[in-house]
């Protein structure tokens, strides 16, 4: 597979991920996504997921493409991998409700849609 081909197939798993944490999420407030240990859960494994694919995009990919935070992305994934213990929900929702969005935002005209 070449490296674009590559950059692509983990863009889309970025876009694919945030899009489907802003989909659960939806349906919650911080107080009951606080009370749901398996929503969190599945969050913290979608968040894990886009800072695993950022990190296995190509560093020629990242340096042309700066507005993608890849730094903040990839060392979220590795507090979530590394320092499970140490994780704050509420900044786990602010991430998701404040961050993801813009995330998507940025990733829509590189990453391939579904069509």
């Amino acid at each position: 597979m070449r490296s674009d081909d590559r950059d692509a197939a983990y863009l889309w798993d970025m876009a694919d991920a945030a899009r489907t944490a802003l989909e659960l999420a939806g349906a919650y407030d911080l107080p009951r996504y606080l009370g749901d240990r398996v929503m969190q859960l599945a969050i913290e494994r979608l968040v894990e997921i886009i800072g695993e694919a950022a990190r296995r995009v190509s560093e020629g990919f990242r340096q042309a493409h700066p507005e993608v935070p890849w730094r903040s992305i990839i060392a979220q994934r590795h507090v979530l991998a590394h320092e499970y213990g140490e994780i704050k929900q509420e900044r786990m929702w602010r991430l998701v409700t404040e961050a993801l969005p813009k995330l998507l935002a940025v990733l829509a005209p590189l990453a391939p849609s579904d069509d």
